[in-house]
């Protein structure tokens, strides 16, 4: 039998293709230089990748089929030896034209810096784009000692994004400064904490974020920071801390934000595979993957 599943499996690598008419696009940014905590954030573009080949397409709980539909996959960046500063011009070379190109943008990261020039890729000018962060931290730490993994949101508002046009959720206490709070509220940032998330749901807080957003700007990146993630859930990501969202949480915010038609771009940071332990975070990420394209597929019915 040629469908024997006991003869072949197929996967959610198997999704992934060379064919540039694919609606959903996938990108590698191996940013590893300029995080606070060194680590080996480099590695995880092809530790995801290599643990999609251990998820299947098929979501029992919905019926979601997600055999149809095929990624086209761009590869890597070479940005492994470079500075965040130094990475803006090759990433927006790369990112710009798939963004144009596909309804949906993914971005495996690589650190948190990457997500600045994701931002600049959807809209040059920052007045027409709108970011949602799902993070533990603001990620407004000043920019006078260079671009790091800890200020890419800092570094957009002084590129001129309005802060109106930034939510972030699931931000955790103890993992922030007071100053960096002062600064997103006087910069009019949409702030949702993580007790708030617990309240309402990581979904319904990400949906409200959503909506706010939609109604100021035409696209939409969404940066997925995995420390938001309670750290024993995620023990890949450095910054991730006791008390942050479980995995679940993440999985369902996932899909509902991918599904919303103005979310062009999405980011992963923040996973190191070198701190991983039995491959839970590397798991979890693939399992964010198809979260992702699940949430896609909603798009079209």
């Amino acid at each position: 039998m040629t469908d024997s599943d006991c003869r072949s499996w197929f996967s959610a690598a198997d999704l992934l293709t060379q064919d540039a008419s694919a609606p959903v696009a996938l990108i590698g940014a191996p940013l590893g230089l300029g995080s606070i905590t060194p680590g080996r954030c480099d590695l995880a573009p092809e530790t995801v990748r290599a643990a999609m080949r251990r998820m299947s397409v098929y979501d029992l709980e919905t019926e979601t089929d997600l055999s149809s539909l095929r990624i086209f996959d761009d590869g890597d960046l070479a940005i492994e030896q470079l500075q965040p500063a130094e990475a803006l011009t090759p990433m927006l070379e790369r990112l710009a034209p798939l963004t144009e190109q596909h309804a949906l943008t993914i971005v495996l990261g690589g650190n948190n810096a990457i997500t600045r020039p994701c931002v600049h890729a959807l809209d040059l000018t920052l007045q027409r784009v709108g970011v949602l962060t799902l993070d533990a931290h603001f990620d407004l730490r000043d920019t006078d000692c260079g671009l790091t993994n800890g200020n890419p949101i800092q570094a957009l508002l002084e590129d001129g994004l309005p802060g109106q046009h930034i939510a972030q959720i699931g931000l955790l206490p103890f993992a922030n400064t007071k100053k960096a709070h002062e600064k997103a509220k006087a910069a009019g940032i949409h702030i949702v904490t993580a007790a708030q998330c617990r309240r309402e749901g990581l979904a319904i807080a990400a949906q409200t974020a959503l909506e706010r957003l939609a109604s100021r700007c035409d696209v939409i990146h969404v940066d997925f920071d995995i420390d938001i993630v309670e750290r024993s859930a995620m023990p890949g990501a450095p910054g991730a801390r006791p008390g942050g969202v479980s995995a679940q949480e993440f999985f369902d915010a996932t899909r509902l934000i991918c599904a919303h038609p103005k979310v062009r771009s999405i980011d992963l940071t923040e996973f190191d595979p070198s701190l991983d332990v039995a491959a839970i975070s590397a798991l979890s990420a693939a399992r964010w993957v198809c979260e992702v394209l699940s949430g896609y597929a909603r798009r079209t019915g």
